[in-house]
């Protein structure tokens, strides 16, 4: 701890009123001011779920009138002897004399005695009635000052020794009546079951949910506590003898079960009309046993936290986790087998803009931090993550449950997602899926202390404060308010610890009150503009606002190190005047700018800029501070949700700084900084312990050592750490000095060196186990980023990539020395050598279009054409997977990644979609990607998110999908509109059997030859006739694709093709999503001019002086024959076409029929006769609809 600070509420600046002359301490006015109840403070503070519930207490069941069936007492089957109970013909009811009689009797007797005689109750009979009344609740009699009132220990079964015992038949006959009195108990409970708002009900439903707290128990708001005055002793003495909940739990199940099977031996005996009458009916006991159920989890209020993961609800189940689970489950349940190809192992990093919190800290150290999409569990001691994934994009910010329970996840982006999620197993319990569905997701969110309710701002240009009540399942939000641009971006969200009702926002410039009327469903708010003038002083700008420790004030922090005190006014809700904040106070607490405002027990916390964290207590006297750690700013703290341990003589509290040098006492915390590191602060030792040191800008390098489990990464901040990936151990690092940034890292084969390239240009050689440099000077002949490092296999070269401009290469004796073009539309996106699988040596290129191409690495012939992974973007970097054993060669696998994907994919290529799967690794985009040395792991890095995933590969799984998807062409008819027996797939086959009599004359006489066969040259029509229009080269590449196929084994060239081999070829080679009119319009954008309507246009003229120049070049004769059919100006046909007209395509006037200028859609509709889906957008697709007109 640094040297003493004096109180800077002492040391105001020159023109800064003190707050002891204008604000008296806040103690004093505690002192003064009368003592206020709950109610009076909040009256606002009653839910109308609260009201349903008391009312649903206190008209709890009550037997029917006129029935006057047996009265029942909550205890042991307290059915009193003979002489207490007296049937009337009429009904049976006690008289008032009787019941004060029996009021005495319980009195003077106490607790139950054992029955002398044979004739007596038996005690499990007791038992049984106990158990029923417990599941019913307790029972009031509506009439008569003589009903029998249930006393706490009083009145149980017992024995009146001068008045003899009940023989045996009046025992079964008082037992049959007991049976009659449950069946009209049930029935009446039936009517008030029915009668419950569904809103009670749902929120019963969703009860397990909630966590218990300290301050406020769930008993207290729900009706369904029990009574402990209404108990007797016999129901304490029984709950006494139960060690578990769950026993509990049990013996009420296992008294039902003996009450149901006497009910069934008595009811045989009974004539049918007596069965209409006291049969039970299965609807009532279904709802007896779930109101039974809910009932069990609330028997003991002291007992009320060990009871609550016990607690049933319908949408949970008996079995469910979460209603079972200890704290510890979370990392003891077993993995068990691998089901997916991919499945996340560890990530490496956290987004340090997010908080880190201590959720966990008895007996282990638990964090929980935000990674990517990712919300993380980490346990320090045992090393050993657990990964709360199911976000679509960047998680955006979080929150808990002040015990630790629940955890709230929301993310920004499309399709944004609020998960509410079980600490204790991991488990979603609720999601929001339509959170913001006029914006891009959730900027801040916040929990009630009790988490019955969620409060989120959306990050839209017009940010919305929603509040929901997630633990109903609700969808919908209960209150929504759409919040003026003139208070800026709101990105700090609390609610008030003692109040649900109230929350509290900043922005940079504006803070924000609010107060939630749940009855009126309206959302109260108050946003005082401050400037200057209001206090004189310059404020700066907010960082975050907290409530004051006394509840009627809130604190907003600024960047300039001081404190806005704010008065909160709660008129009454008969008054006309709305709730409001006033500025009070500008308080200059410190010199530092506050980055964290925080409250604990009885202080109020500051982190700030410079690393310091500082306690005041509630008049803002300063009590403590750490400022020798020597920390960079701070971004959170997070304090345990144990008490502080009571100092001993063992303790090594440190002193505060007061006068009077108190022992300072508080919990330990979790400090998260600026540059990515976390720390545990140990109180009792003032030990400070690094938990987590991570990079704090983008991770673009990462590379695996060739022969051990070695991990490397690299950061633009410079920094390169290396891991044991098996062991999950952090081993060594280095920073470089600042400015160099690294891009690129790889070993060299032997694993000794290190070569890292960075953003500037540099290249060094690291010795690859001290990372310390390898030679003396770096290499420093490039301006731009060093994008790919690579050695030669011998390790005496070494080659960098990086941007170069070809047009001077000459000038540096770079020498090109071949020049390829791999496709006419789509550009190269990756490269790598293609395994030796074949006897064939091959590269394999991917493409933009969603194309993998073998060309013949000596004489550079496209060999073949195939459809690569379509999902979501084109491969942009792929490897092929280490093997370490022989058999292993003859199965090999590629892994790529994609703009925001990682996946795997069988060799070889053949078009199968079951051969492939992706899944999503880093959402905003995938910076690099690397293999472990024995391919059991992938690594991949994500750039601006600050985050390394290790996948673990499970090849067997990938295998088994493809088992399922079918063998030989099954999978291939999938990709067709309606598969093997749909139009598409008929049409196909009469234009192949078709092009079998083009070929042998339309009209020839002879015997035709039916085949399952085509010749060569029909490939490109029957393709044309189908909807698919290769260009030249790609019909020249789908001929040598064909007539090479079986060159290399037998020496033979193909001059046909099958109809299940044509499948396979137009399903490679068509377009993977059709033709789009985004396509279309890109090229009409590139050659053509704006016309007068504002759209993108090209002459006529122009438009013919192209096709006959430009790209693959067309003849006039062929030109005029196009325009002619498509015109429909020859209706026999093209030339080509055996029946073709006589009119030849130069005697047609079709350039008439174009118009001067011609636009997209007109090209589109007009000259194609193609159909635009209606309401298109950019990436609609074009069909052949507008032709069959």
């Amino acid at each position: 701890m640094s040297d003493a600070e004096g109180n800077p509420l002492e040391e105001g600046e020159d023109g800064e009123t003190e707050m002891k002359e204008e604000h008296p301490d806040y103690s004093e006015e505690e002192e003064n001011v009368p003592q206020q109840s709950e109610d009076d403070l909040f009256p606002w503070r009653e839910t109308q779920e609260e009201k349903e519930a008391e009312e649903e207490g206190e008209g709890s069941l009550k037997e029917e009138e006129g029935e006057g069936s047996l009265k029942e007492e909550e205890g042991e089957g307290n059915l009193k002897e003979e002489g207490n109970l007296k049937e009337e013909e009429g009904g049976g009811s006690l008289t008032e004399e009787e019941g004060k009689e029996n009021l005495k009797e319980e009195e003077g007797g106490g607790s139950l005695k054992e029955e002398e005689g044979g004739g007596s109750l038996k005690e499990e009979e007791g038992k049984e009635n106990l158990k029923e009344e417990e599941g019913e609740g307790s029972l009031k009699e509506e009439e008569g000052e003589g009903s029998l009132k249930e006393e706490e220990g009083e009145g149980s079964l017992k024995e009146e020794e001068g008045e003899g015992n009940l023989t045996e038949e009046e025992g079964e006959e008082t037992e049959e009546k007991a049976e009659a009195a449950l069946a009209e108990m049930v029935a009446g409970s039936q009517e008030e079951i029915t009668g419950v708002p569904q809103q009670l009900t749902m929120a019963m439903i969703n009860l397990e949910r909630l966590p218990s707290t300290d301050s406020e128990s769930l008993m207290s708001e729900t009706s369904l506590t029990i009574d402990r005055e209404s108990e007797h002793s016999l129901q304490t003495e029984s709950l006494s003898t139960l060690s578990s909940p769950s026993d509990y739990e049990l013996a009420i199940t296992s008294s039902e079960e003996k009450l149901m099977i006497s009910l069934q031996k008595k009811m045989a005996h009974l004539s049918s009309a007596e069965l209409a009458q006291e049969k039970v009916s299965e609807p009532v006991k279904e709802e007896k046993e779930k109101r039974r159920e809910k009932k069990v989890s609330y028997v003991d209020k002291g007992k009320e936290e060990e009871l609550q993961p016990k607690a049933l609800t319908p949408a949970m189940g008996s079995d469910s986790l979460v209603s079972t689970s200890s704290k510890d489950i979370l990392f003891q349940k077993d993995d068990g087998a691998k089901v997916y190809p991919l499945t996340m192992t560890w990530k490496f990093g956290w987004n340090s803009s997010l908080p880190v919190y201590y959720i966990r800290d008895e007996e282990q150290r638990v964090l929980l931090y935000a990674n990517a999409h990712t919300a993380v569990i980490y346990n320090v001691y045992k090393n050993t993550q657990h990964h709360l994934r199911g976000h679509p994009n960047v998680i955006s910010c979080m929150c808990v449950s002040e015990d630790r329970r629940w955890i709230a996840t929301a993310d920004t982006g499309p399709d944004c997602l609020l998960i509410i999620w079980d600490s204790f197993t991991g488990i979603p319990v609720h999601t929001i899926f339509d959170s913001c569905p006029e914006g891009e997701g959730i900027r801040a969110i916040a929990m009630t202390r009790d988490a019955k309710y969620l409060a989120t701002i959306s990050d839209a240009e017009i940010q919305k404060v929603c509040i929901w009540r997630w633990t109903l399942a609700a969808e919908t939000p209960a209150c929504t308010l759409d919040l003026p641009k003139e208070y800026g971006f709101q990105n700090y969200l609390i609610f008030n610890p003692t109040n649900n009702k109230e929350l509290v926002s900043n922005s940079k410039v504006r803070a924000i009150h609010y107060l939630w009327y749940e009855e009126r469903e309206i959302l109260i708010h108050s946003a005082p503009l401050l400037t200057e003038k209001t206090f004189n002083k310059h404020v700066g700008k907010f960082s975050q606002s907290i409530f004051h420790l006394n509840f009627t004030q809130v604190l907003s922090a600024t960047l300039e190190g001081k404190l806005v005190v704010w008065d909160v006014y709660r008129p009454p809700l008969s008054a006309s005047t709305l709730p409001y904040i006033k500025p009070c106070k500008l308080v200059h607490l410190q010199k530092e700018g506050i980055t964290v405002l925080t409250t604990v027990d009885s202080y109020i916390v500051t982190g700030d800029v410079k690393g310091n964290i500082k306690f005041y207590d509630r008049t803002l006297s300063i009590i403590n501070w750490f400022s020798n750690f020597k920390l960079s700013s701070i971004r959170t703290l997070s304090f345990s949700k144990t008490p502080a341990t009571p100092p001993t003589e063992k303790s090594n509290y440190p002193s505060d700084c007061t006068l009077k040098g108190d022992i300072f006492v508080i919990r330990n915390f979790i400090i998260g900084t600026s540059d990515a590191i976390v720390y545990h602060l140990k109180a009792d030792e003032t030990k400070l312990e690094k938990l987590l040191v991570e990079p704090k800008e983008a991770i673009c390098a990462i590379s695996c050592h060739p022969y051990q489990p070695l991990i490397t990464i690299g950061s633009a901040c410079g920094m390169i750490k290396v891991w044991d990936y098996e062991k999950k151990r952090y081993l060594f690092s280095r920073v470089f000095e600042k400015g160099l940034g690294i891009q690129s890292l790889t070993y060299n084969p032997e694993g000794d060196l290190l070569g890292a390239g960075f953003i500037e240009g540099t290249v060094y050689i690291l010795d690859a186990m001290s990372l310390e440099n390898g030679i003396p000077e770096p290499f420093n002949y490039s301006r731009t980023s060093v994008t790919h490092i690579s050695f030669s296999h011998n390790s005496q070269y070494m080659a960098t990539a990086i941007e170069y401009n070809l047009l001077g290469s000459y000038k540096n004796h770079l020498e090109v020395l071949d020049i390829h073009q791999t496709d006419q539309g789509n550009y190269p996106t990756c490269m790598i050598w293609y395994p030796p699988l074949t006897k064939e040596l091959f590269l394999l290129i991917s493409n933009s279009g969603y194309k993998v191409k073998l060309f013949n690495s000596t004489t550079k012939m496209c060999r073949k054409t195939l459809l690569g992974p379509v999902f979501g973007s084109p491969m942009e970097q792929v490897q092929v997977l280490p093997v370490k054993t022989a058999m292993e060669l003859e199965r090999r696998y590629l892994v790529f990644i994609n703009r925001d994907k990682v996946g795997l994919q069988i060799l070889p290529i053949d078009g199968n979609p079951h051969k492939t799967c992706a899944i999503v690794c880093h959402p905003n985009g995938v910076a690099g990607m690397a293999l472990s040395h024995n391919g059991h792991y992938i690594f991949t890095a994500g750039g601006q998110d600050l985050s390394v995933v290790q996948w673990e590969v499970n090849l067997s799984a990938l295998e088994a999908a493809v088992s399922l998807g079918g063998e030989d062409l099954i999978p291939f008819y999938g990709l067709v509109s309606g598969g093997r027996e749909g139009k598409f797939y008929r049409e196909l086959e009469d234009y192949f059997y078709y092009s079998q009599l083009r070929s042998q004359g339309i009209d020839t006489m002879e015997a035709r030859k039916v085949s399952e066969h085509i010749c060569l040259s029909e490939v490109p029509f029957v393709m044309r006739a189908i909807g698919f229009y290769p260009s030249e080269e790609k019909i020249d590449d789908i001929f040598n694709e064909i007539k090479f196929s079986e060159y290399v084994d037998t020496g033979e060239v193909i001059d046909k093709i099958t109809l299940p081999d044509f499948l396979k070829v137009y399903l490679n080679h068509r377009p993977p999503f059709g033709y789009t009119m985004s396509s279309i319009q890109k090229n009409f954008d590139i050659l053509g001019y704006t016309n007068s309507e504002g759209k993108k246009a090209i002459r006529r003229e122009d438009f013919l002086r192209l096709l006959l120049t430009k790209g693959e070049h067309m003849t006039e004769e062929e030109l005029s024959d196009c325009f002619a059919t498509l015109l429909g100006l020859n209706p026999e046909g093209w030339t080509s076409e055996p029946a073709a007209s006589s009119l030849k395509g130069s005697e047609v006037r079709w350039e008439e029929e174009l118009p001067e200028e011609i636009t997209a859609e007109i090209f589109v509709t007009h000259i194609l006769g193609l159909n635009i889906s209606p309401g298109f957008e950019q990436d609609a697709e074009v069909s052949e609809g507008a032709r069959e007109i």
